[in-house]
């Protein structure tokens, strides 16, 4: 048996033992060691978009050491250290011939479809397997740090999407823990980032990451000063990073002609939002959406934690024992962190 947190609900969860997952042909089980608290992971308990089959376990940002590898499994061995990209796709639809597994025809993953990683071991299926989402971690690299691979990959995602590159401004939207990776992806990208948010908090850490820019949204016209700083042009590439409808609309015309808008947090269903195309049409704007990540975004994202290139230490800034699920769950809803972690000890399990 192994402990987990199990949803049954909308803001239901409870801590209890159930059985430790089976494995089959060119499956792995890994014992987790890490798993980080998403935003999805909240708006799922909040009742968005919550799994069909309950009781689940959530938790896709995952990283451990593998306890066991089924038949078949190649390039693996047991007690490799590793970090999953949590996607499980077909291979075979167009759009995995397309490299865009994110988009997958069949597209089920860890916490959405099977279990995820808030347990003491999870069952990582062939379909992760089968596209190398399984992915060795060096002794260097922790597996707090791992975790985060996962968050910074749809960032990196973004960024591929909006064409990001040296010299370009793009504003981001929202300081929290992924307005922040995407901060950080802008910085290794050597773009001039403007950060806007309505904490002076979280734009203070932002400024302390490297932003080139900070505008309080309640303070300030947020368009106006990024016109300001853009000598009148606007922001290359806007990221939406808050799951806002309203946001696209107060902010479109924060980018310039030509530039891009991305949406890159889920809105809610059933919320549209008032847009005028004119404007689009005549500006040459695109509008776009990224959902997750690819299988490359993924290691790129552990490269760059691994060599440094992008640190993520100071954004951990709550560590929690699966125990104390229900606490991160609540200090995560009421924006009392910036990105937790669920720890597991080695002895555990």
């Amino acid at each position: 048996m192994m402990k987990a947190a199990v949803v049954y609900g909308k803001n239901e969860i409870r801590i209890q033992s159930v059985p430790v997952p089976e494995i089959s042909e060119g499956e792995v089980l890994v014992k987790v060691r890490a798993s980080g608290i998403c935003a999805t992971d909240i708006k799922t308990l909040l009742g968005q978009g919550l799994p069909k089959n309950l009781p689940a376990i959530l938790g896709h940002e995952v990283a451990g050491s593998i306890e066991r590898i089924g038949p078949g499994v190649r390039g693996l061995s047991a007690g490799a250290r590793v970090a999953v990209y949590p996607i499980a796709v077909c291979g075979e639809c167009f759009y995995c011939k397309q490299e865009r597994h994110n988009l997958c025809l069949s597209e089920f993953g860890l916490g959405h479809g099977i279990d995820g990683g808030f347990a003491q071991f999870v069952r990582i299926p062939r379909e992760i397997v089968k596209i190398g989402g399984v992915v060795e971690i060096p002794e260097k690299l922790s597996y707090e740090q791992a975790v985060v691979a996962e968050p910074l990959s749809c960032c990196l995602a973004a960024a591929r999407a909006g064409k990001l590159g040296e010299g370009d401004t793009v504003l981001v939207v929202g300081a929290g823990p992924l307005g922040l990776l995407h901060l950080k992806t802008g910085n290794w990208l050597k773009a001039k980032v403007i950060m806007a948010d309505l904490r002076r908090d979280r734009l203070e850490m932002a400024a302390g990451m490297g932003a080139a820019h900070c505008i309080n949204a309640g303070e300030e016209d947020v368009v106006e000063e990024v016109r300001r700083f853009t000598g009148g042009l606007g922001a290359d590439l806007v990221v939406a990073a808050l799951g806002l409808p309203e946001i696209m609309a107060q902010y479109l015309p924060a980018v310039r002609n030509g530039g891009t808008f991305n949406i890159f947090g889920g809105p809610p269903a059933g919320r549209p939002v008032p847009v005028d195309f004119r404007w689009i049409h005549y500006a040459e704007v695109v509008l776009t959406g990224t959902f997750a990540s690819t299988p490359e975004d993924f290691r790129l994202a552990l490269e760059l934690i691994g060599s440094g290139e992008v640190k993520v230490d100071d954004l951990i800034s709550h560590r929690f024992a699966l125990e104390n699920m229900l606490e991160a769950v609540d200090l995560a809803q009421k924006q009392e962190i910036i990105k937790g972690v669920i720890m597991i000890p080695e002895e555990d399990g």
